[in-house]
């Protein structure tokens, strides 16, 4: 469908964020996640760990219902009420170190409307760009999806049947949920707001972020990747996991510097799909 002339003005649309790579922020974050150590200053920021920085940092009175910044500012301003992270693709290029300062460059590279089994969507992908130290880091083209105000689909979710070579097991609790929404400044109330979240929303509970989900499929490339540093790491999202229910994190080997990785639901569903590679 063609996109309005209002909303294709967005396109190409910049802006810049600087901030230092806080050695409070990544200390909180292996707390979060339960490490024994913490990454240290000059050492390498771990691969999903980037979401930490560079948010946007919205007063209270600019929120809308769903805790989430109103329509406006960089993003286009999208008349439709539901706004989810569906997927990325990242570029690990060089090695973004704890304590330096950094850079992220931002651009919308392209909006696309759609029509879905739930109404009217539009899909917006936007270029994040990291340097420090005068060059670049890590390079991102995010999918933002808009959708209306229908409950979650009723239908039985995808599920993933592949054989995995490893599993890890893993429960999101709502103190997980809080302070990862807290190092992320993410005020989506899905992850919080138990009310809102099966009220207005239609889920059965407090959603899991999938950046989280995305960063505990990078931590086991890592684990399995004999020591290499991710080169990339391309994720989409397909059906939401919730807090208290277990799910599984998997993985194979797909090629010499290639991981098939994937996240499933307690009842075996597929929940996210990924592809890491290494340097």
């Amino acid at each position: 469908m063609t996109v309005a002339p209002e909303l294709e003005a967005w396109i190409g649309r910049e802006e810049e964020r600087n901030e230092r790579i806080l050695p409070s922020a990544v200390c909180a974050m292996a707390a979060t996640l339960d490490l024994e150590r913490a990454p240290q200053p000059g050492e390498p920021l771990p691969p999903g760990w980037q979401w930490l920085f560079f948010n946007t940092v919205t007063p209270r009175s600019g929120l809308g219902p769903d805790g989430h910044p109103r329509r406006g500012g960089f993003l286009p301003p999208i008349d439709l009420p539901r706004r989810m992270w569906a997927g990325s693709r990242i570029r690990y290029l060089a090695d973004l170190c704890i304590d330096t300062a950094a850079t992220r460059r931002s651009r919308i590279l392209k909006i696309e409307s759609k029509v879905g089994k739930s109404g009217s969507l539009f899909f917006v992908t936007v270029e994040h760009t990291i340097s420090s130290g005068g060059a670049p880091r890590i390079r991102e083209e995010q999918d933002i999806v808009y959708r209306q105000p229908t409950p979650p689909p009723t239908a039985t979710p995808p599920r993933h049947n592949d054989t995995p070579q490893w599993t890890r097991t893993f429960e999101a609790d709502t103190t997980l949920l809080f302070r990862y929404s807290a190092l992320t400044f993410n005020g989506h109330r899905i992850h919080y707001d138990q009310a809102y979240a099966r009220g207005e929303e239609g889920y059965p509970d407090l959603v899991v972020h999938g950046p989280l989900t995305a960063t505990l499929l990078q931590q086991l490339a890592l684990q399995h990747g004999g020591g290499r540093a991710l080169a990339g790491f391309d994720f989409r999202g397909v059906t939401p996991l919730f807090v208290g229910r277990p799910f599984q994190l998997e993985g194979r080997a797909s090629g010499e510097d290639t991981l098939a990785l994937w996240a499933r639901g307690p009842d075996g569903e597929l929940a996210m799909a990924a592809t890491a590679t290494f340097r």
